[in-house]
């Protein structure tokens, strides 16, 4: 499986990269979201990337975010939703709002996508939900709204789930950490005041 993709960008359209890495040009499908995160031809790019083999083709889907990354292998794990369809999920809306729409059971923002229907966003609605509210805080949120995780504060999250954590009880603690410590920018720095105060499972000082 290739996991993520580092190199050069030689070419970009609105659904399409090509990278350069290693000696090897990679073709990557993106959702059109990406198209504006991308960098400009011949800089370096890092994309986040899922394989999928067929019989009859192997196609590589790269994201900029890596929670746009671990929304389409949620959306691809749902009956009937196979990689176009979730590529054209994370085109027309971003991770954070793809999120809070399932997480509302708004299936008619779901089902305004084109080849989206409603049996079909009722799917992804019942089937992940509850897959979603374990990433709790883990997950960004629409624009406008208040995100406790950025920069060192996210991998801060992501590094203590791999620890044993709850997502949701991780982005409570370094929020607060945050808010206690604003000159704590460091992921080391966040990690280290978090155990402190941290008990896998429970709810420590959050």
């Amino acid at each position: 499986m290739i996991g993520q993709l580092r190199g050069e960008l030689v070419r970009k359209q609105p659904a399409e990269a090509l990278v350069l890495a290693g000696g090897v040009g990679y073709e990557v499908q993106l959702p059109l979201s990406a198209f504006d995160k991308m960098p400009d031809a011949g800089a370096e790019v890092v994309l986040h990337t899922h394989l999928v083999v067929r019989e009859d083709a192997q196609v590589l889907y790269g994201f900029p975010d890596a929670a746009d990354k671990a929304l389409f292998r949620y959306l691809i794990r749902v009956n009937g939703v196979g990689p176009r369809l979730a590529l054209a999920l994370l085109s027309g809306m971003s991770a954070g709002e793809l999120a809070a729409a399932v997480q509302a059971g708004d299936t008619a923002r779901l089902s305004s996508v084109p080849g989206i229907g409603k049996r079909t966003a009722e799917r992804i609605v019942v089937e992940l939900r509850d897959r979603l509210d374990e990433w709790g805080g883990m997950l960004p949120l629409p624009q406008g709204a208040a995100s406790p995780a950025t920069g060192g504060s996210s991998e801060a999250a992501a590094a203590l789930v791999s620890l044993g954590y709850k997502p949701q009880q991780a982005a409570r603690v370094i929020a607060r950490i945050e808010r206690e410590n604003p000159a704590a920018q460091s992921t080391e720095e966040l990690i280290r005041l978090a155990l402190r105060g941290m008990t896998p499972g429970k709810g420590g000082r959050s």
